[in-house]
């Protein structure tokens, strides 16, 4: 899995950018028809990136998904992804299974002596928007035309009166996706970094009255200082933001607003969201703000791993949904059926080997960071300035292929197999060992594990099912406390 600066050739063309001054762009050129007896071109395959030296193969009928990109939109402004440099599965520092990297996203990117940004206007998409607004009613005109002229008098009555029936029968009730949206949208946000190396465009929302406002690390990453960053509301009220804090480990990061009106989104519980319950993402695909889309939990506890290289990787405990995510979406919420935040929208996965040759975009397969999460990595980073994550200390061998994930048996690039006096060497876990499971839930690849334990808090305690020389047995295990960068 990818995330954004990741992101896949789109076949349409590019909307208009936000930024300059959209008259002074050239007319479009026509399109030529296409022959009609045109040979298929062939499709290029896309080459097989080498996993990591540390990366374990998973059988293709089970494992962590992989296969992702994020969903931030980053066009002709955005950062290259950068390729995975891990060559080792640490549980808590470093090393993650990492899948083939999707290509580079083409783009014609400023150098770092690039001019100050132009003033943002948003004259293109607004002009699009009204053409088809345009077109649809002078089609609708000439069609209500001919119905006059064509049908009588009674006729025309009885297409009225359907109409209104219709209407009355259209009143959004309490508690529909119409009534939940309308709450929702006012608080959440378009986010757009500027930066020297081009910039990102994303989603956000509000989590406290006072300008906090939650969205996704990748989001913000090349953000230096205040004014790089502008989060615009609903109703078109933009405002300068300060990054407060963030961490790559959980993909988080709080942003700061001057305003203390502000209505925050409540925050559900995640550990009560069940397959099947109603999901609402809202965000700002491809720059499409205050989009809305609706779907189910399709599944819990996916264990997702984002990034490109060894300092730039995210585990992330998913919740996944069929609701469309999309490039953009990345950093706004899920809401569930009573409008409170269960995730913040993430990543979304592309089929094998699509890498290259389909657009990246929503094929109903979308993951969520959820709430519980974000509020207790979020609430670190409003009062302390940064967050934390747990640890346990070992370092794990992603070449082992027997069930279960394996310690490594001796020193690798400088770290012991067992930090001393860490967790697990409390524990009694050796070099070697292998652990099968946490909290009796199987695990067979190292992010899997990972993913597990990052999705408990400092200081917690868990139950690790350990494989020895000697047998099988059960540890309890006091997660220690890591700063994150």
């Amino acid at each position: 899995m990818t995330y954004p600066p990741s992101h896949e050739r789109f076949a349409p063309r590019p909307l208009p950018q936000n930024h300059g001054d959209a008259s002074q762009h050239p007319p479009a050129p026509q399109p030529e028809p296409a022959p009609q007896h045109a040979e298929p071109e062939p499709q290029t395959s896309p080459v097989p990136q080498p996993l990591p030296l540390a990366s374990p193969t998973p059988p293709p009928h089970s494992g962590p998904v992989t296969g992702f990109v994020v969903p931030g939109t980053r066009g002709p402004q955005q950062r290259p992804p950068s390729a995975p440099q891990s060559n080792s599965t640490s549980a808590f520092t470093t090393g993650v299974p990492q899948p083939p990297q999707p290509p580079t996203w083409t783009s014609t990117q400023p150098g770092p002596s690039s001019p100050p940004r132009a003033p943002r206007r948003r004259g293109g998409t607004v002009a699009l928007v009204s053409v088809v607004a345009v077109v649809a009613s002078l089609i609708g005109g000439a069609l209500g035309s001919r119905l006059a002229t064509n049908d009588s008098v009674a006729r025309s009555s009885v297409i009225y009166q359907s109409a209104e029936q219709d209407n009355a029968a259209l009143s959004r009730q309490e508690g529909s996706v119409a009534d939940i949206a309308a709450q929702v949208l006012p608080s959440v946000v378009a986010i757009e970094v500027y930066s020297s190396s081009g910039g990102s465009t994303g989603s956000g929302f509000v989590m406290t009255k006072d300008g906090y406002i939650l969205t996704n690390e990748h989001v913000v990453a090349e953000a230096s200082s205040a004014n790089d960053v502008i989060v615009t509301f609903f109703d078109g009220t933009e405002h300068e933001a300060e990054v407060v804090g963030s961490t790559v480990e959980y993909d988080l990061a709080v942003l700061k607003i001057d305003r203390d009106d502000l209505t925050a989104l409540p925050l559900g519980n995640s550990d009560d969201v069940v397959v099947g319950d109603t999901t609402i993402a809202i965000g700002a695909p491809l720059g499409l703000q205050g989009t809305v889309t609706t779907g189910i939990v399709s599944a819990l506890n996916r264990p997702v791993s984002a990034g490109g290289g060894e300092d730039d990787i995210s585990y992330i405990n998913a919740i996944q949904t069929d609701a469309a995510i999309n490039p953009g979406n990345s950093g706004g919420p899920l809401v569930n059926a009573r409008g409170e935040v269960i995730g913040v929208n993430s990543a979304i996965a592309q089929p094998p080997g699509s890498m290259v040759t389909s657009p990246a975009g929503s094929i109903g397969l979308g993951f969520a960071i959820g709430s519980n999460q974000a509020a207790r990595t979020a609430g670190e980073i409003i009062e302390r300035g940064y967050a934390t994550y747990p640890i346990i200390g070992v370092v794990l061998d992603s070449t082992y292929q027997g069930q279960g994930v394996q310690v490594i048996r001796s020193p690798q690039g400088g770290s012991d197999p067992v930090t001393p006096d860490g967790p697990a060497d409390r524990a009694g876990i050796e070099a070697g060992d292998v652990i099968t499971a946490i909290d009796e839930r199987p695990v067979t690849y190292a992010d899997e594990l990972i993913v597990a334990i990052r999705a408990k808090a400092p200081g917690d305690t868990v139950t690790l099912t350990v494989r020895t020389s000697g047998g099988e047995r059960q540890v309890k295990v006091t997660l220690d406390e890591a700063r994150s960068e």
